[in-house]
């Protein structure tokens, strides 16, 4: 059998795995952190190549749902995470998690959450359509935040922003490009086998993200402990949130748009920054790894019932 099909048939059980091989493999990781970039693109080209535009073609027919939901995680997300955040006093107590979380808050949902979606039986059309409109106006809205809340990164908010359109650009016009030349026929024959080649290009970038993790849960337990848990909390209320707010659409959609809000896309983060982040950003953004492999696998049984 071909290995990357096979990995894809196990695809909730192998991005869970992918997590934890990184963490026991920190040298992997280490010569990987160059790559995380290349990583990032990767995840792009391998999404826009597997884009669905006829299936996005229906919900072009009700723009007011989808203004809705891509201002809900364009805008109203990064609103209330900068209320309550400093509201907590993140800003001025811990300024590195807080450059952390509102860098979570501030990227385009995952580019992979529209396959989790289909994984899980949920919605994964509204998600797309969503996704690529969010994603379009993130080089605008990144900036825009980044200068607002005096985030401590390398580049100016107007480079970060010229730099997150170019990537975007590439990827939509490299991915849609190889996909009239793959033709869609095939990439849905062989779904299995790209569903293995994400799952290896999340290992590159997880492994590189996490290569500090070990050493720093030997010599920290308890502040790495405390980031891996306010990255669950996190992601768990963020999908709550997302949920209650979109309930009134049906519980496939709602589960589906929440599970999308709660995955942010930090590694573009880390791509339009240049990977050059404080070091305890660079570990939050390391613990995030967990609720994201973890969750297609802790929510699969709780998202069947609901579809």
């Amino acid at each position: 059998m071909n290995p990357l099909r096979w990995i894809g048939q196990r695809r909730t059980h192998a991005i869970a795995t992918v997590v934890i091989i990184a963490l026991f493999t920190p040298q992997i990781g280490l010569m990987l952190r160059p790559y995380v970039t290349h990583a990032v693109i990767g995840l792009l080209l391998v999404a826009f190549l597997r884009l669905d535009t006829s299936a996005a073609k229906s919900y072009l027919r009700r723009p007011r749902l989808i203004i809705a939901t891509t201002l809900w995680t364009t805008l109203a997300v990064p609103v209330l995470f900068a209320l309550t955040t400093k509201l907590l006093g993140f800003d001025t107590a811990l300024p590195d998690v807080f450059t952390g979380l509102m860098l979570q808050a501030i990227a385009s949902p995952m580019m992979a959450t529209p396959a989790i979606a289909a994984i899980l039986g949920l919605d994964a059309t509204l998600i797309l359509i969503t996704l690529i409109c969010s994603t379009a106006l993130t080089p605008l809205t990144a900036p825009l935040f980044a200068a607002t809340l005096h985030l401590d990164l390398s580049l100016s908010p107007l480079d970060m922003g010229v730099k997150l359109l170019l990537i975007l650009a590439a990827c939509a016009f490299g991915g849609l490009g190889l996909r009239r030349i793959i033709t869609p026929e095939r990439i849905t024959q062989h779904r299995d086998s790209f569903d293995g080649l994400n799952i290896l290009i999340l290992f590159i970038f997880a492994s590189a993200v996490m290569a500090d993790v070990g050493s720093n849960f030997i010599t920290q337990p308890l502040f790495m402990l405390t980031l891996i848990v306010l990255t669950f909390a996190v992601s768990a209320v963020l999908l709550i949130v997302t949920y209650a707010v979109f309930n009134q659409l049906g519980r496939k959609s709602a589960l589906a748009l929440g599970i999308m809000s709660s995955q942010r896309n930090m590694g573009l983060m880390l791509a339009g920054v240049g990977g050059t982040i404080p070091e305890i950003t660079w570990l939050y953004f390391a613990a995030a790894q967990f609720p994201m492999h973890f969750a297609p696998w802790m929510l699969n049984r709780f998202a069947r019932k609901q579809a």
